[in-house]
């Protein structure tokens, strides 16, 4: 069984709209996808934002709903946004107080095997058009659907936030070892496929080192 590793954010439509494909890859291949995830860029980098080119999150935005229509996923603005930000400065605003519990969560899962499961439901509701998706209820049913139990996962986040942080620190310094900084991405015996749209490219260098489908 062949392992890679998946670098993921929960504020990233790419990363929602790949990861219906991971999971394929996962049911169809011997192989292990271990999810690591990361604080978004926001996070990681408040200027990058202010940093681009102006047209850059106007694109951004236009191409993530055609290729959510493209691939027949459904997709809407997040609400609330993972990340609070003022759209019309691109500011990133000091309190923050959704993407840190839902990262730690992420890795919470991970440590149980269950990371690309617990991402692939919960931003089914970030990106899916699930109002309040933040809410317990909400989460809670994802919990399950991905074979956890929230109350569980909540009871680490509370208990061992800079654990979990180390952990989330020690997946970005590792993307940006294997060569990239942006999700999601796949890194394969130390190389690197950034983006959606290298999964096919990941699935041919996979096979060529002996990826078997399952029996």
């Amino acid at each position: 069984m062949l392992e890679v590793d998946l670098f993921w954010s929960f504020r990233s439509p790419y990363s929602y709209l790949a990861t219906p494909r991971y999971v394929a890859l996962v049911r169809r291949f011997d192989l292990t996808i271990r999810f690591r995830p990361v604080y978004p860029l926001a996070i990681r980098q408040p200027d990058f934002f202010t940093r681009n080119h102006p047209n850059w999150l106007r694109y951004t935005l236009t191409d993530v709903r055609r290729l959510a229509e493209h691939l027949g996923i459904p997709i809407a603005p997040p609400d609330p946004d993972p990340i609070v930000q003022d759209m019309a400065t691109r500011r990133i605003a000091d309190e923050q107080p959704y993407i840190y519990r839902l990262t730690r969560l992420g890795q919470a899962a991970a440590r149980r095997g269950k990371g690309l499961a617990f991402a692939d439901a919960v931003s089914r509701l970030i990106w899916g058009g699930t109002k309040n998706w933040h809410a317990r209820d909400h989460l809670a049913t994802s919990a399950e659907w991905a074979g956890l139990e929230l109350d569980e996962l909540e009871g680490e986040v509370l208990a061992e936030p800079e654990a979990l942080d180390a952990e989330i620190a020690a997946n970005q310094e590792a993307l940006e070892r294997a060569g990239h900084w942006g999700v999601p991405t796949l890194v394969f015996n130390g190389e690197p496929f950034f983006g959606q749209d290298r999964i096919d490219l990941a699935l041919w260098r996979m096979e060529a080192a002996g990826l078997k489908e399952r029996v």
